[in-house]
């Protein structure tokens, strides 16, 4: 597995924290024994080879994250699941979470933070991702707090966040943001280390651009399938 996806390990006050990257809006995190899975998609790995779920992160219905035979394959009999309101139905026995609501759950202590589109439209008056449905996660590890946004543009609930030590910020168009979004969110957030995901084609060496500025902000690119 390690051969094939890049992993990368943060210190934390209760242990290291390692982050596998998988591909577009999907990670992996194993922390304190415990694997967490994000936006599983087999499109992305085989997960009948990968680890078992502790827990799995669901931001939001659409098939490119939520993927119920990816979710299956992960799941034990006491793996822990949360998920929007609207991709419910998809994942029997999940956690529930709405915009603004914070839980813990397989001890973590998880956020859901708004996720939606400001500008990009499906067709006029339907942005792709509207308020009050996708999720972010604002998840605590140890004393790290680690940010993943989901589908978004650079929200003004995004922008209010303090503390966060680790960001992905998703970058793709039309769906989320510009490379230009994306350095606005990070100049008002302020990561310690930002991690662009979910990006296709988009080039990522705008954003660094855009940042050689804010050498306080770590602008890490990693591959993600």
């Amino acid at each position: 597995m390690r051969g094939k996806f890049e992993t990368d390990v943060i210190k934390t006050g209760a242990g290291d924290l390692a982050i596998t990257f998988i591909g577009h809006g999907t990670l992996m995190f194993n922390f304190g024994g415990k694997v967490i899975h994000v936006d599983p998609v087999g499109q992305y790995a085989d997960y009948g080879k990968l680890p078992k779920a502790d827990l799995i992160l669901l931001t939001h219905e659409h098939h490119d994250h939520l993927d119920p035979k990816a979710v299956e394959l992960l799941r034990k009999p006491d793996t822990k699941m949360v998920v929007n309101e609207a991709g419910a139905s998809q994942v029997p026995g999940a956690v529930v979470l709405k915009n603004g609501e914070t839980k813990t759950v397989a001890g973590l202590k998880i956020e859901a933070l708004p996720a939606y589109n400001l500008v990009h439209l499906r067709q006029p008056g339907v942005p792709f991702h509207p308020k009050g449905i996708g999720n972010g996660y604002l998840i605590t590890f140890g004393d790290k707090k680690v940010y993943v946004a989901g589908d978004t543009e650079n929200t003004p609930e995004m922008k209010a966040l303090t503390g966060i030590d680790i960001a992905f910020l998703p970058m793709n168009l039309p769906y989320t943001m510009t490379p230009e979004m994306v350095a606005d969110a990070a100049r008002a957030v302020k990561p310690k280390v930002l991690y662009p995901y979910h990006f296709g084609s988009t080039d990522t060496t705008r954003l660094v651009d855009l940042l050689k500025d804010r050498p306080e902000i770590e602008v890490r690119i990693r591959k993600l399938q």
